[in-house]
């Protein structure tokens, strides 16, 4: 009875034409937010100067010819999205009705609402950049982690979410690898399948390494307790340019944001909502 009245407003609201348009919207809005991002990754990789992150992407359509208005779109597509996710979060069901089927309808709810806050942050970032915010996201990055580190346990705390957060790098190269991002599609079988087959595992995949580094950074910073050595995708990118081939690898995760953001797009258009 506790969980059934919730349960009836999710799905009510999941049901709604235009909840459904606006989270398909949202899915466009998230391929675009990638392709900025990929086409400053591989500047970069030609030695160019940029902000590799989301917050890099919104500043460039802050800068085009009524950019705040396309900034006010992208802001309630991805937030229309978030809510779009975490509803799918309390619609989650146990497949089996036994300990197996809870842990894999939690293990549902976590990854939705995790999505969710992801894109509902995204959108806010989004909103805030509209109205002449200058977001820093390594500066974010690193201004949150020293906070983290301030608190009782902080450095383990710190260390248990850049584990997180290589943990969801790595589930990104797995569904990449896998191609299990098809369960959530429904395309034709037609050319288009392979098209967006092979955008979908170069582009899960590079993301995921991207992911992954984060994380790292975020773990050597708890080690360390130093919060200067933490930093987001931004900072992922500078360091794989300190590595061997580092410019190939930077150019290489750009193409494959690029490929992700033209995932993006036909998810759009094929996504099972």
């Amino acid at each position: 009875m506790g969980t059934a009245a919730p349960k009836r407003v999710a799905r009510k609201a999941e049901s709604s034409t235009t909840l459904r348009v606006l989270a398909r919207v949202g899915y466009a809005a998230n391929g675009v937010v990638h392709l900025l991002i990929g086409v400053i990754v591989i500047v970069i990789a030609f030695g160019g100067k940029g902000a590799s992150d989301q917050s890099g992407a919104f500043m460039a359509i802050a800068a085009a010819p009524l950019g705040f208005v396309a900034l006010w779109a992208l802001a309630v597509a991805l937030c229309a999205l978030g809510i779009w996710h975490a509803l799918e979060g309390v619609l989650a069901r146990d497949p089996d009705g036994d300990a197996k089927g809870s842990a894999k309808k939690w293990g549902r709810r976590v990854s939705e609402w995790g999505q969710s806050l992801i894109f509902i942050v995204l959108g806010i970032v989004a909103g805030a950049v509209a109205l002449g915010a200058r977001v820093d996201s390594e500066e974010s990055a690193e201004t949150a982690s020293r906070g983290v580190l301030l608190l009782p346990g902080g450095p383990v705390i710190l260390g248990i979410l850049g584990v997180g957060i290589g943990i969801g790098g790595v589930s990104f190269v797995v569904m990449g690898a896998l191609r299990s991002f098809k369960k959530k599609l429904s395309i034709p079988a037609n050319p288009v399948r392979t098209v967006v087959t092979a955008l979908g595992v170069f582009g899960f995949i590079a993301k995921g390494v991207a992911l992954t580094i984060v994380g790292f950074l975020t773990v050597v910073a708890a080690a360390k307790v130093d919060a200067s050595n933490a930093g987001g995708l931004d900072g992922a990118i500078q360091a794989l340019l300190g590595i061997a081939y580092g410019p190939l690898l930077v150019g290489l995760v750009g193409v494959g944001f690029i490929a992700y953001s033209v995932f993006c797009l036909f998810r759009a258009r094929y996504a099972r909502l």
